[in-house]
């Protein structure tokens, strides 16, 4: 039996042998590890994939549910894009660019080879045209655009890419480029594109709408996009994410789909041929979904209990859950999860919301497996002399009303 508790917050860090998994999760709790040991030995391939590595985590926590091969560095071809275009996200996110920026396009970056939409320096496309181009197409010239308007050169990108991987703890991963086109010690591992390929759909969820994308046309329908990841087209709940593919890396994949609030990531890297890394995938997703489901216990600003508030200029404020909570279990598995709060009845004001008031704890067989905090859902300010008389009012009025 497995049994992981998430609880979601900004940053945190799971350590897998020497390497420290960045993911958006505080505490993932291996009850027991059953499944998990046949399937994440990493040197056994019992799917029997055909490809050099390959890796399936689960999205939110980073836990990593079958490794093959996971840390053998490879080249990553077009997925590369997955780090250019987390920090494309990034950039938006800062205020910097916007989705209607309009891009201009170098003579470098139309003379990239490749995928591509002939990009000519006399046009612009705007962020949101080069995101889709991207995503659908992996277009090498749209991306060398991006990264020239972001980082002064390609360059400098670069430097931003592997700062970032840095930051990240992708120890596998040297860029040598912005879009993954055969370059010497351009490499990376299925490990390390499972980091960038979580931290780009946690971070930035609405990535999907580009990356979910069949088919679509830029330029007034002159340029047609078809996507390159045939998933997204045949696989119930696929949300992307990246194909990539050369003479030297032969056929890459970072997919990733959600089924039932369940969210995984399947990398493959070096498959032999393009239906073989789609088949790779695919049998991994499914091996994924097959075994294992998410239970949600507590959503994000759920209210948990009421607490009464002393000397507060209102009487009472809720207790509310700080982030999204649940285990992730296997099908086969009987648990019997307890809950237990721990909340004070009364708190003096003032209290500042988001504030941590408590917590809620989870036990099965009577061990703690998790925790999640409970913070105020509001301000409340204290009643000070000149703040009475309107309180006592206010009171009389909803006794008399």
């Amino acid at each position: 039996m497995i049994l992981l508790i998430f609880c979601f917050v900004n940053l945190c860090y799971a350590e897998y042998s020497n390497y420290i998994w960045t993911s958006p999760l505080s505490t993932t709790v291996n009850v027991t590890n059953n499944l998990g040991e046949e399937y994440t030995n990493d040197t056994s391939n019992p799917l029997n994939l055909d490809c050099e590595s390959a890796i399936l985590i689960e999205q939110k926590s980073g836990q990593i549910l079958y490794s093959y091969n996971m840390h053998k560095k490879l080249r990553p071809a077009s997925v590369t894009k997955l780090m250019s275009i987390l920090l494309i996200m990034e950039t938006i996110a800062s205020g910097k660019i916007a989705y209607n920026t309009q891009i201009p396009c170098s003579d470098h970056a139309a003379s990239m080879g490749g995928s591509q939409i002939w990009l000519d320096t006399t046009e612009t496309l705007t962020v949101e045209e080069m995101l889709k181009a991207i995503c659908v197409v992996s277009a090498n010239d749209c991306i060398t655009a991006m990264a020239e308007y972001i980082g002064g050169t390609e360059e400098n990108f670069v430097n931003m890419m592997n700062k970032k991987a840095k930051e990240l703890n992708m120890n596998d991963t040297t860029f040598k480029n912005c879009h993954g086109i055969d370059e010497d010690d351009h490499l990376t591992s299925s490990f390390d594109i499972a980091i960038m390929s979580a931290e780009l759909l946690n971070k930035y969820p609405e990535i999907t709408k580009y990356t979910t994308i069949w088919n679509d046309s830029l330029r007034g329908g002159k340029s047609e996009l078809i996507n390159t990841n045939r998933l997204v087209h045949n696989y119930s709940g696929c949300t992307g994410l990246k194909t990539g593919s050369t003479s030297l890396a032969l056929f890459n994949l970072s997919a990733s789909a959600t089924r039932d609030d369940l969210s995984l990531i399947a990398v493959v890297m070096k498959a032999p041929t393009s239906a073989k890394r789609f088949s790779c995938a695919s049998n991994l997703l499914d091996f994924g979904f097959n075994n294992y489901t998410y239970k949600k216990l507590l959503s994000k600003g759920s209210i948990v209990k009421n607490v009464n508030v002393n000397k507060g200029v209102i009487s009472e404020l809720n207790a509310v859950a700080d982030t999204d909570y649940g285990i992730l279990i296997e099908k086969t598995d009987e648990i019997n999860i307890e809950q237990t709060i721990n909340l004070p009845d009364v708190i003096d004001a003032p209290v500042v919301k988001d504030t941590v008031i408590g917590k809620v704890s989870y036990s099965m067989n009577g061990d703690v497996i998790g925790e999640c905090n409970l913070i105020a859902d509001k301000d409340v300010k204290k009643i000070r002399f000149l703040t009475m008389e309107s309180f006592v009012l206010a009171k009389w009025f909803n006794l008399l009303r």
